[in-house]
């Protein structure tokens, strides 16, 4: 009996430490400047040119999979894996490791073309040994405060929620701005006028990201959304949807997350006080910035792959529309001073565009739109704030 507890005990052991850590993506894009793929191509069983896979990994004796042409190519940092056109995932395996299958769609490619090199980087991420995860399901259950700290650099910081699960957040130094239709702004609307000066007195945190689906479910046990993937913004939910969820999220972390204000959104879109005066959020070209109409092939894409703008925040013109916390209201010309919106009212705030917003109509920083607090649509998500 010693010796079977004793094996038990050992290969125990062993499984928990085996996958201690897992891969995890950190970033997969495009390589648009990299012409490898064309001047050292491979060819698929139709002879066209293979798409060509760089991936930065930083471990010896890593293995794929996924319809890969000929031998995988191990360069100094990075492993060369050439793939035909049209595949839409690539699994990367290590002996001391959990695996991590790439869904391409998840970062903004539907699937890979000829000719073109792509960057992909993963990462050693550590996970919960089993025991740990048994007593955080426990105290997840009692809706217990995990005992964690927020990882702080420059001016973001880090909060965790559960597993590898973690808000990334951009401080917002208080400033002074002018709200609404500015004179960058090309056609605004009747309700982005009169412009007024706002200031507000208080710094703040605002998401660097929209709330993915994947810290969506780590908060509500599922995924309401129409387009799904982990990384991809939630939506389909609602205002109320969106009140229990950061109820819960609360609960979990602690901390006091919200929806932003009307005023804070747009000075967070503006670039507070490093704007450059930009018409989008980040850029003159809403292309650079924003999944739109225009761009989006009628569907969402993982936070983050299009630029930041001035602060690192991504996303604010364009890929899902957001909540704010505000009620719907017509503005007034009078300066005003942390403005919260209207005291009541029959709709809430909408700021920024969507992946079915037309991007010269609804992209720009000034642009509002509003509905029912109940409304919910696959354009509609939501990004937090957190007060100092």
């Amino acid at each position: 009996m010693r010796n079977i507890l004793l094996s038990f005990v050992l290969l125990f052991a062993a499984i928990s430490s085996a996958f201690a850590q897992k891969l995890t993506v950190e970033s997969f894009k495009l390589a648009g400047s990299d012409l490898t793929a064309q001047t050292q191509p491979r060819k698929d069983l139709n002879n066209r040119n293979c798409a060509l896979i760089k991936v930065g990994i930083g471990l010896q004796g890593v293995q794929f999979e996924g319809g890969i042409m000929g031998n995988v190519e191990n360069k100094t940092g990075e492993y060369w894996v050439y793939m035909p056109q049209g595949n839409r995932q690539l699994k990367v395996k290590h002996t001391n490791y959990a695996p991590v299958m790439v869904t391409f769609d998840d970062y903004g490619v539907e699937k890979l073309e000829s000719n073109r090199t792509y960057e992909l980087i993963v990462v050693t991420y550590p996970q919960y040994a089993i025991t740990q995860n048994m007593t955080n399901q426990s105290l997840d259950s009692q809706h217990s405060t995990p005992q964690t700290h927020p990882t702080v650099s420059d001016n973001t910081i880090s909060i965790p929620v559960k597993g590898r699960i973690s808000i990334d957040m951009v401080r917002v130094e208080a400033g002074t701005f002018t709200m609404g239709a500015t004179a960058e702004m090309n056609d605004p609307w009747k309700d982005e006028k009169p412009t007024h000066r706002v200031t507000l007195t208080n710094d703040y945190y605002i998401g660097k990201y929209e709330v993915t689906q994947a810290l969506w479910k780590a908060v509500m046990g599922k995924k309401p959304s129409r387009f799904k993937g982990d990384n991809l913004p939630v939506e389909k939910v609602s205002w109320d949807d969106c009140q229990e969820f950061i109820s819960k999220l609360n609960r979990i972390t602690g901390k006091t997350f919200r929806l932003p204000t009307e005023a804070e959104w747009e000075y967070a879109a503006r670039g507070g006080n490093k704007s450059r005066g930009y018409q989008y959020s980040g850029s003159n070209n809403p292309s650079d910035v924003a999944w739109s109409y225009d761009n989006s092939g009628i569907k969402t894409y993982a936070v983050g792959t299009k630029q930041p703008n001035e602060l690192g925040i991504y996303d604010m013109s364009g890929n899902v529309k957001e909540w704010c916390q505000d009620w719907y209201d017509e503005y007034s010309s009078s300066s005003q001073v942390n403005p919260t919106g209207a005291n009541s009212g029959s709709y809430r705030v909408l700021r920024g565009g969507s992946w079915f917003t037309v991007a010269a109509g609804g992209c720009r920083s000034s642009f509002r739109s509003s509905n029912t607090p109940d409304y919910r649509d696959d354009g509609i998500g939501l990004r937090l704030v957190l007060s100092e």
